[in-house]
């Protein structure tokens, strides 16, 4: 994505934010922003965001506040802070959209949605086809490619 609109594209795993240390996660979402705002216009894509953007819980009293629920209220309001004219896209990817907090899914937060199913079998041989185009094979590409998707 960032390769074809030609702009910088800072990528991070989710798991990077969680700290055992307090206020480290959110530290660390702003340091994120901040590079972001400054290399702008850029692409922001976080990895596994189900790590650090799972649906907040609360005790009896309806308050909590743990270092990962600090980081998601930091991303939250970093989220909230990008306007259209900063020119930073954010992009994430879970494979369990199930327990994202409602509040990251909301409009003007990550806000659009598309599943990418896995590739059928057709499709998993196309990919290898395009992988083996060019190498040297003692059997035609599609040999191996239908193989390999099997």
């Amino acid at each position: 994505v960032a390769t074809e609109a030609q702009v910088p594209f800072l990528a991070i795993a989710g798991s990077e934010f969680v700290e055992v240390i307090g206020g480290l996660g959110a530290a660390r979402v702003r340091s994120l922003f901040r590079e972001a705002r400054a290399c702008a216009p850029c692409i922001v894509y976080i990895d596994e965001i189900d790590a650090v953007g799972k649906r907040r819980s609360t005790n009896m009293s309806g308050f909590s506040n743990t270092e990962e629920e600090q980081t998601l209220n930091q991303l939250l309001v970093e989220m909230d802070g990008m306007g259209t004219t900063d020119h930073v896209i954010v992009l994430a990817s879970t494979n369990r959209a199930d327990i994202l907090d409602n509040a990251l899914m909301r409009p003007g937060r990550l806000d659009r949605h598309i599943f990418i199913d896995l590739p059928t079998l057709q499709e998993r041989r196309e990919i290898f086809e395009q992988h083996l185009k060019g190498l040297k094979l003692s059997q035609p590409g599609s040999f191996y490619s239908q193989r390999l998707a099997e």
